[in-house]
C-alpha cells in the first residue's frame, strides 16, 4: 500500500516511505524484509526524532499476530514487541501482572520503549529497557534469532537500547510484578522548597516528579505509592490539558503574554488524590501537541542544570509554553543507555508544536551538555557521530555488532547514519 505522507506524534518528522506494511504473520514479515531495501518499523510515533523516516518500507507491527506469553516463575513472559504499552498492561492485569514502571505515554510500542531508553521515575527505578532479558529479533535476511545473557550474548547487549538498528524486534522477555495499585497525589510548593526537598521526597515515595513553568515560582509535584486502597479509577491529569492548550493558543500569538498565563495556570492547580490500577495512574493526558527535548545528567547536576536553563528562559523572555518536568532514575549497565555512568536526573524541556521551538532547544542544548548530559534517544538533540562515540564508550562495540547483522545498513535511515557514522 503506498503512503503519500507519514507523520510523527508531534507533526515535526515527514516521511514518504515507498509503501507501509502491516504484517499478519511472521512468514508475511520475512518475505517483507527479505526483499526491501530499507526498512524502519514505526509503533505509534512518539518519538520527536526522525527514527522511524524513510525512503524505504515503514512496517508497522500493529496487526502481527502475537499472544501474551504465560508468566513464568521466575516473574519474566514473553511479551509482542509490537503491542503498544496501554495493550500490554491491561493484558498483564488481567492476569494478575503489572510492569516494574512506566512513562507518562502508554501509547508507544514495547519495542519502541525499549530500544530508545525510554523510562518513569524512581530514585531506584531503571528505564524500561532494564527489565529485558531476551529478544527474538527478525534479521535482515528474514531470518529469526534469539539473544539473551547466554545465548548470543554480545548481540543481546547491544539490543537492549538498539534504536531498530538490528532487526526487527517481535517479542521480548521482559521482568513483571504482582498487580499493583497506585495512590497518586498532586500538590504545589514553593520552587525553592522543592529544591531543598526533593532528596527526601524521591526517598520516601516509589515516584516523585514536578512540573515548574520557567516563569512561575510554583512547581506541581507528583508522588506515587503502592496502596490498598479499591477505589474507582478517575482519569485526569496534573496538568490541565484544556487550560494548558488554552495559553499556548495564546501564547502562540502573542508571546509576551507567557509569564502571565504561566502565573495565571499556577494559581488554578489545585491539590489532588486518586487511586487505581498502576497501569491507568501511570499515564497522563497528553493532548496538546509539543516538541521535546531530554537530557539525562548526572545526579547531582539535575538541578543545576534545570536552574540554568530557567535562568536563561528568563533571561531572553523566551516564550516557553511548557512546564520543565524533573525526574529521579536509577542507573544500568546497558551499552547505550543515558543513564549508564550512574544515578540520573532527567530534566525535560518541552515547547507547543504550533510555535517555534526548533532555535529555542537547539540553543538551551549547550547548557545540558555542558553539566554533563545525554540526550534522550528519541527526543530532539543534535549529536554527531562523534558525539556518541565520545559520550559512549560502547558505541564502537555496538556499530561493530550491527555491522554484523546488518552489513548493508537496510535497518539503517539518515538519522541513525548520522549518530553511527554508518556508510
Amino acid at each position: 500500500m503506498h503512503l503519500a505522507t507519514w507523520r510523527n506524534w508531534s507533526g515535526s518528522v515527514r516521511s514518504t516511505p515507498t509503501d507501509i506494511a502491516t504484517p499478519k504473520s511472521e512468514p508475511e514479515l520475512a518475505a517483507i524484509i527479505a526483499r526491501a531495501r530499507k526498512v524502519r518499523v514505526v509503533g505509534a510515533g512518539h518519538s520527536f526524532t526522525p527514527l522511524c523516516d524513510t525512503d524505504g518500507t515503514l512496517v508497522s507491527l500493529s496487526e502481527l499476530r502475537e499472544t501474551l506469553g504465560q508468566v513464568a516463575a521466575n516473574n519474566t513472559v514473553w511479551a509482542p514487541a509490537g503491542w503498544s504499552l496501554k495493550r500490554l498492561t491491561q493484558a498483564l492485569w488481567d492476569k494478575g501482572y503489572s510492569l516494574p514502571n512506566q512513562g507518562d505515554i502508554n501509547l508507544q510500542s514495547l519495542a519502541g520503549a525499549i530500544s530508545t531508553g525510554t523510562h518513569g521515575t524512581g530514585k531506584d527505578l531503571p528505564c524500561l529497557s532494564a527489565i529485558a532479558h531476551g529478544f527474538r529479533l527478525m534479521l535482515a535476511d528474514g531470518s529469526i534469532l534469539e539473544c539473551d545473557r547466554a545465548t548470543n550474548p554480545d548481540l543481546f547487549e547491544a539490543q537492549r537500547v538498539s534504536l531498530g538498528l538490528l532487526g526487527i524486534l517481535l517479542r521480548i522477555r521482559i521482568s513483571v510484578l504482582p498487580a499493583y495499585r497506585l495512590e497518586e497525589r498532586i500538590e504545589t510548593m514553593p520552587f525553592v522548597e522543592v529544591i531543598e526537598r526533593f532528596d527526601d521526597l524521591a526517598t520516601t515515595h516509589r515516584h516523585a516528579e514536578f512540573f515548574v513553568f520557567p516563569y512561575s515560582d510554583f512547581a506541581i509535584v507528583k508522588t506515587l505509592n503502592p496502596t490498598q486502597d479499591t477505589g474507582a479509577f478517575r482519569e485526569e491529569s496534573a496538568i490541565n490539558e484544556k487550560a494548558l492548550g488554552f495559553c499556548c493558543a495564546i501564547t502562540s500569538k502573542f508571546p509576551k503574554a507567557a509569564a502571565h498565563l504561566q502565573k495565571m495556570m499556577m494559581s488554578g492547580v489545585r491539590s489532588s488524590r486518586r487511586v487505581g490500577p498502576a497501569h491507568q495512574i501511570f499515564p497522563s493526558q497528553r493532548t496538546v501537541r509539543f516538541e521535546e527535548m531530554e537530557y539525562e545528567l548526572p545526579r547531582a547536576a539535575g538541578f543545576p542544570a534545570l536552574l540554568e536553563a530557567i535562568s536563561w528562559t528568563r533571561k531572553w523572555k523566551l516564550p516557553i509554553t511548557f512546564p520543565f518536568e524533573f525526574r529521579w532514575v536509577a542507573p544500568d549497565d546497558i551499552w547505550l543507555s543515558p543513564f549508564n555512568r550512574g544515578p540520573a536526573a532527567a530534566v525535560s524541556m518541552h515547547q507547543y508544536a504550533r510555535m517555534p521551538w526548533e532555535e529555542i532547544l537547539r540553543q538551551a542544548e549547550p547548557i545540558f551538555r555542558r553539566h554533563g548530559g545525554r540526550p534522550h534517544w528519541g527526543k530532539r538533540h543534535t549529536l554527531s557521530a562523534d558525539d556518541v562515540l565520545d559520550l559512549y564508550p560502547n558505541a564502537a562495540r555496538f556499530q561493530e555488532i550491527r555491522a554484523s547483522v546488518d552489513p548493508t545498513a537496510k535497518f539503517a535511515n539518515e538519522h541513525c547514519s548520522g549518530l553511527f557514522g554508518i556508510d
